[in-house]
């Protein structure tokens, strides 16, 4: 072998194993923080707000404690409803390493900002009360985010009976307390009595609606899918009761922890 083929030999070896690692590493990014800004809800109390764009209502000012957010595209149209964030923000003189995890009950963007969080929450990205003061000064931080799992111990998925819903007529129902990461894609509607099911309509954030719904005991039926393309299908231990009511909550009987 000539020399100039052994260095394009080589070289081309190289070129392929600095391809191969970036693979790896795309691979493993899944994990990766990604850099943006985050502000504050200015006009809010320390929780979230009652009225939000995922529908989760009362349930989406204080669930994780309160320590929750809207997001801009990461709402992903509702689909990113109830998805949980690590967020941190960068200044080291003020900001915490581990930051804070947030929910997305809304949606929402500031100037170049992916987040909006409660005043709650932004102040948990910072190291004592006095350095929170300073972020709230602030108004709009650097920060880094990246997907976590969701947990609500001691939780089972939970099917909220919208207020809008009217039986036998009209059916909405949020579904509430999903642990993991993955999103719910599509939800059914089944009759417990012949398993006939239907494919639900998703209305706005999380809210899932059917008209004239059937009769009797229903089971819902949730695709979970991760951001790998798997899809699962879960179906809950407990039904939906035949006399359900409008603003009514009903314990599914499980829970997606992955």
């Amino acid at each position: 072998m000539s020399l100039s083929a052994a260095l394009f030999s080589l070289l081309l070896t190289t070129t392929l194993l600095i391809f191969m690692q970036n693979l790896v590493i795309d691979a493993a990014c899944s994990d990766c923080f990604v850099s943006s800004q985050a502000t504050y809800y200015p006009n809010s109390d320390e929780h979230g707000t009652d009225v939000g764009a995922c529908g989760f209502g009362s349930f989406g000012a204080t669930i994780n404690g309160g320590d929750v957010s809207a997001a801009s595209n990461l709402y992903r149209d509702g689909l990113g409803c109830g998805a949980c964030y690590q967020v941190r923000c960068t200044n080291s003189a003020y900001c915490s390493d581990k930051g804070v995890t947030i929910v997305i009950t809304d949606q929402g963007s500031g100037p170049g900002t992916d987040f909006i969080l409660s005043k709650r929450a932004f102040s948990h990205m910072a190291q004592t009360s006095d350095a929170a003061a300073t972020l709230l000064a602030y108004g709009v931080v650097d920060i880094q985010y990246r997907r976590v799992s969701c947990s609500y111990p001691y939780k089972n998925i939970t099917i909220k009976i919208h207020e809008g819903s009217s039986n036998p007529n009209y059916l909405a129902f949020v579904i509430e307390y999903q642990q993991g990461k993955r999103d719910i894609t599509a939800v059914q509607l089944c009759e417990t009595q012949n398993f006939v099911c239907k494919l639900l309509s998703r209305s706005f954030g999380t809210v899932w609606t059917v008209n004239s719904p059937p009769s009797g005991p229903l089971s819902v039926r949730m695709l979970f899918s991760d951001e790998d393309g798997e899809d699962t299908w879960v179906v809950p231990v407990n039904n939906i009761p035949a006399d359900w009511k409008a603003g009514e909550s009903y314990d599914s009987g499980v829970q997606v922890n992955q």
